[in-house]
């Protein structure tokens, strides 16, 4: 792929060089380093500069940048994904459940890496894959991929300061709290490959924001409301109201009527695992979870991957499910987690850009339980 920039020097960019310019730019020294062997990369008014050289009004810089071959050790293969937008610069994907990001030991051509591998292979275009977000294998919904190194450079430096906002939704059991803030380090958990905890002492600090949309019961009768108790309504979370559970709400002895709650998220750190650890930890693990939720803990370990495991094997005990929340949730065999909401400035047009993912049907299959 080949993404050429155009930069007309004026009296506010002075008194700078080449090389000046363009790390206020956004361009990192690797970047820099990268462009210095090609003599047609960087030109000044259509003829060769050097980067030690001095500006001045009126210049017009054209900087190009190649990929002259693709990624290395990624197979293109049809996998499925949906492309929500794109352009020279980036793209935003809607990843279905089921994919991981990159290869790996147990998954080498079946990945989000090896579908845009087979697309521009169709299209006959070089292409590197540079995922900017991380998604779980079965967690949906929207991902950033970077075109070329510079948009990576930038959208990098903007997850780092916190500019790209994440708005997630997860079913969780029971009525959880209105609103609230968890934070709590995360860590890896001993003796496992693939498992995270919170961990007060070794762990990285994790911050995650929520609200809780609706509150359910699984009863197929209703759904708890303050604003609607009485008449439900079929949940679409663009629009919906807040509300929590009645005070007089509780599962009955055999389990017959579960709770759970439709609710939303905002990352304020990225660690791995971090929503499904930290709603754990709060006591309304999601449901689906074959990882944190002990109700479903009969997957074998590959479907405990996330999108950044290799290892071939993991040491995470098994126990038994909790057959009757397989009854009443049957449609839901992956933690029911979505990746709704992506906002961030373009890092090269400097637009302000906002994109939303449907929700998947085994997870819109929960919030039709109560209509």
């Amino acid at each position: 792929m080949i993404r050429t920039f155009q930069y007309e020097i004026t009296a506010s960019d002075l008194p700078s060089t080449v090389h000046q310019y363009l790390r206020r730019q956004g361009y990192s020294r690797h970047i820099l380093a990268s462009l210095k062997p090609h003599p047609d990369a960087v030109l000044r008014n259509g003829g060769h500069v050097w980067f030690s050289d001095r500006l001045v009004s009126g210049d017009v810089l054209t900087v190009t940048i190649r990929d002259a071959v693709s990624s290395v050790n990624i197979v293109p293969a049809p996998v499925p994904f949906s492309i929500v937008y794109e352009d020279e610069d980036l793209m935003v994907i809607n990843k279905p459940a089921g994919v991981s990001i990159h290869p790996a030991i147990n998954h080498p051509a079946d990945t989000l890496a090896n579908g845009i591998a087979q697309l521009y292979q169709d299209r006959g275009i070089p292409y590197v894959f540079r995922c900017i977000n991380r998604l779980d294998r079965d967690t949906t919904g929207l991902l950033i991929l970077a075109n070329n190194v510079l948009s990576a450079s930038l959208l990098e430096q903007a997850l780092q300061r916190r500019e790209i906002s994440r708005t997630y939704l997860a079913a969780a059991e029971g009525a959880v709290e209105p609103e609230g803030t968890i934070d709590l380090p995360i860590g890896r958990k001993e003796a496992s490959l693939i498992e995270r905890c919170v961990d007060p002492e070794h762990g990285d600090r994790a911050v995650t924001h929520f609200r809780t949309l609706q509150v359910f019961s699984s009863d197929r009768l209703s759904a708890a409301s303050v604003t609607n108790a009485g008449s439900p309504e079929p949940i679409n979370p663009m629009t919906s109201a807040h509300s929590t559970a009645p005070a007089n709400w509780t599962e009955d002895a055999n389990h017959s009527n579960k709770t759970y709650s439709l609710v939303e998220l905002h990352l304020e750190t990225g660690r791995t695992h971090q929503i499904r650890v930290h709603m754990a930890a709060a006591g309304h693990p999601l449901l689906g979870d074959t990882l944190y939720n002990p109700r479903y803990q009969t997957a074998g370990p590959d479907q405990h991957r996330s999108a950044e495991d290799s290892p071939a094997t993991d040491s995470h005990a098994q126990k038994p499910a909790d057959s009757r929340y397989g009854h009443v949730f049957p449609d839901i065999t992956r933690q029911a987690l979505h990746a709704w909401k992506l906002a961030f400035i373009h890092p090269i047009t400097k637009e302000a850009m906002q994109f939303t993912a449907p929700l998947p049907d085994d997870f819109q299959s929960l919030l039709n339980l109560s209509c």
